[in-house]
């Protein structure tokens, strides 16, 4: 009998004594768990769908070049895809802009109303998308100190800027019109001037680099992450 008392004893704090180890291995466990369920940082990208090119001739407001490129799936795995190719009049002066969408926030917004905007969205026409696609060429200008733009382009095909753009060299000449609040170029809006001569199939290449807390007044295109990398077919006739 005394014997059974304790074995009962010893089996009693066996169990109970488990318990701290138990506890100890759980919170060991779900530290690890947390641990490996820490989200890769990841870069503050813009979403982009649209990249439009706007050539405005100087001289004639009416004259407009307008080069597309477009993500046919929004934040889907295919990237943004050159559509037109870019064709400008020779000996010409040129402004260049930009239109910059994402209209895969605009196809959200549709999506989330669509139980009581059926009968709305039915007599809304495609040329309404722009309205409500949302504007990151904005957000670009509102983060200035964190963005620029680099070209490049076929040798000479530009009588100014000269050479072939500053993507292999940042201190390249490139007309710049716009700046940041620290001086330092953007490239929303650049001046441009066709060369007397033609050029056909040549290239016409625009990065746009993301640089929060890298850009200065001699970063260049390798700085920071591309927001996007474009080569269009540049002809001048």
């Amino acid at each position: 009998m005394r014997k059974m008392r304790k074995m009962r004893k010893i089996n009693k704090f066996r169990k109970y004594g488990m318990i701290p180890v138990l506890a100890v291995a759980v919170l060991l466990t779900g530290c690890e768990k947390e641990e490996d369920e820490i989200p890769e940082e990841e870069h503050d990208h813009e979403v982009i769908t649209d990249v439009k090119l706007v050539f405005t001739n100087t001289l004639d407001s009416t004259d407009v070049v307008e080069a597309l490129a477009q993500d046919p799936d929004g934040e889907g795995i295919e990237d943004l895809t050159i559509v037109d190719s870019i064709n400008l009049k020779n000996s010409t002066a040129y402004t260049l802009t930009f239109e910059i969408l994402n209209r895969h926030e605009d196809e959200h917004d549709d999506h989330e109303g669509e139980e009581h905007d059926d009968d709305h969205d039915d007599h809304e026409g495609e040329e309404h998308d722009d309205d409500h696609a949302e504007d990151i060429g904005a957000e670009i200008e509102e983060e200035a100190d964190e963005h620029q733009f680099f070209f490049a382009f076929s040798n000479d095909a530009f009588a100014n800027p000269t050479g072939d753009g500053n993507i292999d060299n940042a201190s390249d000449a490139i007309n710049y019109n716009d700046s940041d609040e620290n001086g330092n170029p953007l490239g929303m809006n650049t001046s441009w001037e066709t060369s007397s001569s033609t050029l056909s199939n040549g290239s016409f290449t625009v990065r746009l680099q993301h640089q929060p807390g890298v850009k200065t007044a001699s970063s260049g295109a390798n700085d920071g992450d591309s927001d996007f990398d474009l080569t269009f077919v540049l002809n001048v006739e």
